[in-house]
């Protein structure tokens, strides 16, 4: 779990983009779309439609909108046809970045992808030409009034493998085919459930010491944050706790 915290000290600019109500509700919408789309409209059978429609009701969606998204998926009503598209390059600093996408026009995302890496000194990659170094997992964000040891102790026994402690929210680690499980057992302990999600953890961290460095890549970060078509962007920076306080 090597430099999780660090890279999570970072993910607060994430929480930022996404407070944008519109953006927000385009990305779940399309979640919901592509979910529905490979695996069917009812959410009982499919785990991924759940989560996405879970996703959507803690920031109050409205419900005409999740029942419109899922019409999309399979077919009911017409719409744009999404696919996901995952991309990999490095950053400024050689700092390691995968972008997951959901697109209904994927040379334009390649392009508008490349550009953003470019433009920041950085380069899109081949496939696995990252992710070698990240592992990935699911994630359960939570709000609780539970003590860090608290909380701890009941994720464990939900299947947990760990739990990041963040100011507002904190976050259940577990492995992917998990998720599931993790989050209802979670629910019935009576944490509060903000989200669910798939992601990936890096295994090495980069050190990003250069507060000009720390700039670009946390624009470039920005940047696709703000791209319609990204769904989530991690990366594998580690930087200085100097840095985080002279960027905040």
């Amino acid at each position: 779990m090597a430099g999780h915290s660090k890279w999570a000290n970072i993910k607060h600019r994430k929480a930022v983009v996404d407070a944008r109500r519109g953006k927000l509700f385009t990305r779940i919408s399309r979640e919901i779309i592509v979910a529905a789309r490979l695996g069917g409209g009812d959410p009982e059978a499919n785990a991924r439609l759940r989560f996405a429609i879970t996703n959507a009701r803690s920031v109050s969606m409205p419900l005409d909108n999740i029942k419109r998204a899922i019409q999309r998926g399979t077919g009911e009503i017409e719409g744009a046809i999404y696919e996901e598209a995952v991309f990999e390059g490095y950053g400024p600093g050689g700092v390691a970045v995968i972008v997951s996408c959901t697109t209904e026009n994927r040379n334009r995302t390649v392009a508008d992808i490349r550009a953003t890496f470019s433009k920041y000194g950085g380069n899109l990659g081949e496939t696995n030409s990252v992710a070698w170094n990240f592992t990935y997992l699911g994630e359960v964000e939570v709000r609780t009034a539970l003590t860090e040891e608290q909380l701890l102790e009941t994720a464990l026994e939900a299947g947990a493998d760990d739990v990041i402690i963040g100011e507002e929210t904190s976050t259940v680690v577990c492995a992917p085919d998990t998720l599931g499980r993790c989050a209802s057992s979670l629910t019935e302990a009576g944490i509060d459930v903000v989200e669910t999600r798939f992601t990936w953890i890096p295994t090495t961290t980069v050190p990003v010491t250069d507060l000009e460095t720390a700039k670009k890549l946390l624009k470039m970060l920005d940047v696709f944050e703000e791209n319609d078509d990204v769904q989530n962007v991690v990366n594998n920076a580690s930087i200085d706790d100097v840095l985080v306080d002279a960027l905040s």
